[in-house]
């Protein structure tokens, strides 16, 4: 919860306009905005560089995101290095069934997994423009973020001190752990919260993909999916229950499930690799509503989780960032408060479609698996109408891809 502000240990109390919690894609994101416009601001990460520039997370991102990333001169690496899916592929009844992108729209995914994008970003913001960044912090707290003098203090690694950080905003972007969202739902939101019910076993293989497209097996048995992530790396899921432990899966049994659940009639066998990570993922999903109080604001997994499904959480962290940095500059630099008045609002827009997108293709991927005949029946009318509907099919695409209006 916020707390009034302390006395700090040592030395003098700072000050910054800003104040970003958390060094991901969306705080970075914010604080390189607020550079871009010679807004100072401090970003406080409570884990070391070398941590959060190898954290293996998403990789598949929208093209307007790439675009909104383009526009504010972040996306050099990235579009020289991007891998670029033109097509998915359906697997069900034993048969493959691809739907090509270009056939149903202009637009396309791009890959670039999360680390690389987020050591672009600390570079741009931190060695490129001089921005603020400290790393390994600890026990960060919240102070008056009710009042038009929020403060932020946290206890500084090198000293063991607490020192204490006078602001106008905060930008809460520490994830689903982090401080800021425990502060806001104390007070002023609620936690809107769905659990699927299921498990997904994320795998990363050392091991290039066996197809040049993501893959995504329905199947009786439970969903598998294979989305490539370099030509030496790809990720695999398998879906499992719930709580279920990494280690009940042997090399040998992951990639028996996998050959089997994405098996389809005259397709090459899977290229099988060592497996460099397993982890058990439990699919739910929450949105925080409100998004914003007073001179709190949250971006990302700080106000919202969309389970990997539809491989939208960098995206809508992303999305949130540019409102949230676009909103602040216009204030701090021109006293227009109208894009913080409507960030939260403008965010939860795009939020609750891609929620309801991903419980649709929910549906889709574990139905058959679910031993529900009559469930497992409506899968399968559904997988047959995208592949027989052209407006089904764009329909589904353009919700995939991120090119649906929000606004």
């Amino acid at each position: 919860m916020t707390h009034t502000s302390p006395q700090p240990d040592s030395p003098a109390p700072e000050r910054f306009p800003v104040v970003v919690l958390g060094a991901g894609p969306a705080g970075l994101t914010v604080a390189n905005a607020l550079r871009a416009a010679s807004v100072d601001c401090l970003v406080l990460e409570t884990e070391s560089r070398e941590f959060v520039e190898q954290r293996p997370r998403a990789g598949v991102l929208e093209e307007p995101v790439v675009r909104g990333l383009e526009r504010r001169g972040l996306a050099g690496n990235l579009l020289q290095r991007a891998g670029r899916h033109t097509a998915c592929e359906f697997r069900f009844d034993g048969a493959a069934h691809r739907l090509v992108y270009a056939d149903l729209t202009e637009h396309h995914h791009f890959v670039y997994p999360q680390p690389l994008l987020v050591t672009d970003l600390i570079r741009e913001y931190a060695d490129v423009r001089g921005g603020a960044l400290r790393f390994e912090v600890r026990d960060v707290t919240l102070h008056d973020t009710d009042t038009d003098h929020p403060s932020v203090s946290y206890v500084c690694p090198e000293t063991g001190r607490r020192r204490l950080v006078h602001c106008d905003f905060v930008a809460g972007c520490d994830g689903a752990r982090g401080v800021s969202r425990s502060v806001l739902t104390a007070r002023h939101a609620r936690i809107a919260r769905h659990d699927y019910g299921i498990g997904w076993l994320a795998l990363l293989a050392e091991t290039p993909p066996s197809a040049d497209c993501v893959l995504f097996g329905v199947h009786p048995r439970g969903f598998a999916g294979q989305m490539p992530r370099s030509p030496e790396v790809t990720r695999f899921y398998l879906q499992c229950p719930p709580g279920d432990d990494p280690e009940n899966w042997p090399h040998e049994r992951v990639w028996s499930e996998l050959r089997r659940r994405l098996a389809a009639a005259g397709t090459p066998p899977l290229a099988e690799g060592k497996l460099l990570e397993k982890r058990v993922l439990d699919m739910h999903d929450y949105v925080v509503e409100p998004m914003a109080a007073d001179r709190l604001f949250l971006a990302g997994d700080a106000a919202h989780l969309t389970a990997p499904i539809a491989a939208k959480g960098m995206n809508l962290a992303l999305h949130d960032a540019f409102l949230l940095g676009d909103a602040l500059v216009a204030y701090l630099t021109a006293g227009d408060d109208s894009g913080l008045a409507g960030y939260s609002a403008a965010c939860l827009r795009r939020v609750w479609d891609y929620q309801e997108f991903s419980q649709w293709l929910s549906d889709v991927y574990h139905g058959a698996a679910s031993g529900d005949p009559y469930r497992a029946g409506t899968t399968l009318a559904r997988l047959r109408r995208l592949f027989a509907s052209p407006a089904a099919a764009s329909a589904f695409v353009e919700q995939y891809l991120g090119t649906a209006d929000h606004y």
